[in-house]
């Protein structure tokens, strides 16, 4: 325990953010770098002598909180690195972009804020690279045994280092330009920059790692190619079938998936544009969703310039307080504010688009739209509600639906799906084809980065065991916890 009084001596406090004016003017991340250095070890003695730590109940990847944040209070940052890498690949996505379950499960968080892990948990490995300790885990001996991981997101990265680490020769396959999946292109340069991205497979290459970017399975190379030239394959491809909106006007230009508005965004960052192909710049945008990818391109359009910003949802605003069928320790639905919408733009709740109207050259111009309310267990219009908005360029963020099934991929390895669409595996993460793993998104449906590390390191296990008749890699969905695979 770092400090038995310190959760009565510190309130919360977390990392501070860059003025509104100041970082909507670049695409740097929006914290004040330096900010969390003197507060970081009062916040870490926050954490108490709980008896149950139900953070680790929280935390999917089953992360050893009490223990890091206890050695981060006495400053013993070598030792909090160790233990935070024990159960986290890239503790540093984590600490930037996941949501906090553990948070929301921390016991202060009864009646206290809860402790700022996700702060503590970035201070760590922030100051971890920049004393240069996160050093290449070159494995002793190989095994002989050929891996073919496809994609190169959090589910695939962190199931290729751990096979390679397990002595395996692994090749990570990226139907993109460049390595890393949505982190790479869905997730802003001011949630998180890439070049904690690029050392991570700087690090992933120099213990042996091999990275094909470019090349699309299914279509640039075919699963019967991929299952003769290696031991085994982990799918690792993502929910990438963007849920549409079928109404009137959908085809007229100006109205995008937000996978089609933010990887360009993301490619001006990288380089690739001077200024991105579909800008927000003097234009009324509407984002239509709630969601975290909603907030990102409310976000992206901030930064582009946009005139206005209207983001839309469907359900009701969410409370600011647990819900009673909410307790403690769940993931609560709340009322949340991210760095993005404190930059400006409504928020518009318990509203659906009923059809888009745009001008004589087919370009999107006006977005109708009806309030809605659950009668019967069932949103339904409200009559008298309809109205129009501006909208000359219109974001659809409603989440995905499963993995992509245009490519081949599902059926030329011959895989079952579940009721939901999602690639249908056994409690190892192996498909009904054997040899065959599947990990993240593409097996459990969309969901969180952190819930993407842990099935990665988990599928990397049953790998493993595929492969060598046993695996001593540490996951924290053991093969018998088959509720928590489905």
């Amino acid at each position: 325990m770092a400090d038995p009084k310190g959760f009565l001596n510190h309130g919360r406090e977390v990392a501070k953010s860059r003025p509104v004016d100041v970082r909507l003017k670049d695409w740097n991340e929006v914290y004040v770098p330096g900010s969390l250095l003197p507060i970081i070890g009062k916040q870490a003695s926050r954490c108490m002598d709980c008896g149950i730590p139900f953070c680790h109940n929280g935390c999917p990847l089953g992360n050893l909180i009490p223990e890091w944040n206890d050695y981060a209070y006495r400053e013993n940052w070598g030792a909090a690195s160790e233990r935070l890498h024990a159960t986290n690949n890239f503790p540093e996505f984590t600490g930037r972009l996941c949501p906090a379950p553990c948070e929301s499960a921390c016991v202060l968080g009864i009646n206290q804020p809860a402790v700022t892990i996700k702060n503590v948990e970035v201070s760590i490995i922030d100051r971890a690279w920049d004393a240069g300790t996160v050093a290449p885990q070159i494995p002793e001996r190989l095994s002989g045994k050929t891996v073919a991981v496809i994609g190169s997101g959090p589910a695939g990265l962190a199931a290729a280092q751990q096979l390679t680490r397990a002595g395996h020769t692994v090749a990570v396959y990226e139907r993109a330009d460049r390595v890393g999946g949505l982190l790479r292109y869905g997730i802003p340069e001011f949630k998180m920059e890439k070049r904690h991205i690029n050392r991570r497979i700087e690090q992933m290459r120099a213990e042996g790692t091999r990275f094909r970017t470019g090349i699309e399975i299914g279509r640039d190379l075919t699963a019967t190619d991929l299952k003769k030239r290696y031991d085994a394959v982990v799918i690792a491809a993502g929910a990438t079938t963007a849920r549409d909106l079928p109404v009137p006007g959908r085809e007229l230009k100006g109205v995008y998936q937000a996978m089609e508005y933010l990887p360009l965004a993301n490619k001006v960052q990288e380089g690739d544009y001077v200024t991105s192909p579909v800008s927000a710049e003097g234009k009324h945008v509407v984002v239509i969703g709630g969601g975290d990818t909603g907030a990102d391109c409310v976000g992206t359009a901030h930064r582009q310039g946009a005139a206005s910003v209207t983001q839309l949802e469907i359900m009701p605003r969410p409370g600011e307080e647990r819900a009673p069928h909410q307790p403690w320790p769940t993931f609560p639905m709340l009322y949340k504010v991210t760095s993005a919408h404190e930059e400006g733009g409504e928020r518009v709740y318990s509203v659906s688009t009923t059809h888009f109207e745009g001008d004589e050259d087919g370009n999107v111009q006006w977005l109708h739209l009806t309030e809605v309310e659950f009668v019967e267990g069932r949103l339904t219009p409200k009559p008298g509600t309809e109205r129009k908005i501006p909208a000359q360029l219109v974001t659809l963020a409603m989440g995905f639906t499963g993995t992509d099934r245009e490519n081949g991929l599902v059926e030329q390895f011959g895989l079952e799906l579940d009721e939901r669409g999602n690639i249908a595996r056994d409690a190892d993460f192996q498909t009904n084809v054997p040899g065959v793993f599947v990990a993240g998104d593409a097996g459990r449906g969309q969901s969180l980065i952190v819930w993407a590390i842990a099935e990665g390191r988990s599928a990397a296990r049953g790998c493993d065991r595929f492969l060598t008749g046993a695996s001593d890699l540490p996951a924290p969905i053991r093969p018998t916890d088959r509720s928590l695979t489905v």
